[in-house]
């Protein structure tokens, strides 16, 4: 699938619950989808790779932990390693960091989407999940600023909705969505 979207890649945060809410994202996603996509789903530091293996399975696409000056590639689904800071270098590779928290995280979907904005600017498309801090929006206003879209999950259909409602205190997103039109948005109109 080629595809002229406007978009270069897709930057998901997520915090509670998320676990449920990509397990039903992911898998919408074809084999050939033409954008990278790059997660921070807040975890305990010690966390094992069970997350990765579980998504790897339900999704046509290749899901993995990024890894510190990896190139990012199209057909990959790439989440932040437990207990770093995940950030999008200017020559298009990972970075990892272990400086101070963010929000009580680390990763911080801050970082990510603050990075990605610099990087990106009007190519880049966010997503705020499921969550129960306020993580992401600086993020998603920065990404705004910069030209981005910002789609928020619907807070009443959020399992957890201080992460969307938090964010839409703070921005203006383009669109706020349940899981099934983000599912949507995703396969169909981020390719256009």
């Amino acid at each position: 699938m080629m595809t002229s979207s406007r978009f270069q890649i897709i930057v998901i945060g997520g915090s509670a619950g998320a676990m449920t809410a990509l397990t039903e994202l992911l898998p919408v996603l074809p084999a050939d989808y033409p954008l990278p996509i790059v997660i921070v789903q807040h975890l305990h530091p010690l966390q094992d790779d069970f997350h990765i293996e579980l998504y790897d399975k339900k999704c046509a696409l290749t899901v993995k932990e990024a890894e510190d000056k990896e190139p990012i590639r199209i057909g990959h689904v790439y989440f932040a390693p437990p207990n770093y800071h995940l950030l999008i270098e200017d020559n298009l590779t990972f970075s990892l960091s272990t400086d101070e928290k963010v929000n009580y995280s680390r990763p911080s979907i801050d970082v990510l989407f603050e990075s990605a904005a610099d990087v990106y600017g009007p190519r880049l498309a966010a997503i705020i999940l499921t969550g129960a801090n306020n993580d992401g929006a600086e993020g998603l206003r920065l990404i705004k600023e910069k030209g981005g879209l910002v789609i928020v999950q619907d807070p009443q259909s959020a399992e957890f909705p201080f992460m969307p409602a938090a964010a839409l205190q703070v921005v203006k997103p383009d669109f706020v969505f349940g899981l099934a039109e983000i599912g949507r948005w995703l396969a169909e109109s981020a390719l256009q």
